[in-house]
């Protein structure tokens, strides 16, 4: 697959999701499955109160502001942002004076967060359609970045990692929930459309994930935690945090 081939299958698997008729049932905050399955990768019950039911679609691999310190005033930015459910467990934390921002690749996927949020009244969060490898924000302007199980998707993941560095301020924080593999993905896996989109084939070595991160100018780069896959070898979530110098 070439870029413009993994961009359409993303957009395309990803606003089946969002349309809701993808026919595999993607769960809800208001179900016992779907509320279940947020607690178990890390969201707690604070976390999921008052937040939109259709904000969480299913799809994270973590709980990226679980370990992560946010202050009210902040400014966030969610790379990925999808249903927006992260958007809206930072929006409580920054309160009023602060912000929070999703950008996704995907407009219905953008469309769906901005309707949960107008539906429950986040007037402190945006969603912006665009790509996490070419940030439509200013330099210095955000305290804060996460992401959850979204760039493994990213086929330029260096580029991604340097743009995450040129919008945050001196001393802003990342924390990252994803995808890496702990070996070698099978040559066949790395064909398949269907692979790559569920977050499979486009998943690269944590050590050359930590070594991108290192090189877009992080620093105090840490792995929170590691859970690997006992139904897929080789594959891992892990839960990163790191420092811009």
């Amino acid at each position: 697959m070439n870029n413009e081939e993994k961009y359409q299958a993303i957009m395309e698997r990803y606003g089946t999701h969002a349309r809701g008729d993808n026919p595999k049932k993607t769960g809800s905050l208001l179900d016992t499955e779907g509320r279940t399955q947020a607690l178990n990768i890390g969201y707690t019950e604070e976390d999921l109160t008052g937040i939109p039911e259709g904000a969480d679609m299913c799809l994270g691999c973590g709980a990226p502001l679980f370990f992560l310190t946010i202050k009210e005033g902040d400014t966030i930015l969610d790379l990925g942002s999808g249903g927006g459910i992260d958007c809206f467990v930072a929006a409580k934390r920054v309160g009023k004076s602060g912000r929070v921002i999703g950008i996704d690749l995907t407009q219905e996927m953008v469309e769906k967060a901005r309707l949960n949020g107008a539906e429950s009244g986040f007037d402190n969060v945006e969603f912006i359609h665009g790509s996490v490898e070419n940030l439509p924000l200013a330099d210095h302007s955000i305290d804060a970045v996460i992401s959850n199980c979204v760039l493994n998707l990213v086929p330029d993941k260096a580029r991604a990692f340097s743009e995450a560095a040129r919008v945050l301020r001196p001393g802003g924080r990342i924390c990252l929930s994803d995808i890496v593999t702990m070996g070698k993905t099978p040559l066949k896996l790395r064909s398949l459309p269907k692979a790559y989109t569920a977050c499979l084939s486009g998943a690269i070595l944590k050590e050359e994930y930590l070594e991108l991160m290192k090189q877009a100018g992080f620093t105090d780069i840490s792995v929170e935690k590691k859970k690997e896959w006992p139904f897929f070898n080789n594959f891992a979530s892990i839960q990163v945090t790191a420092c811009k110098k």
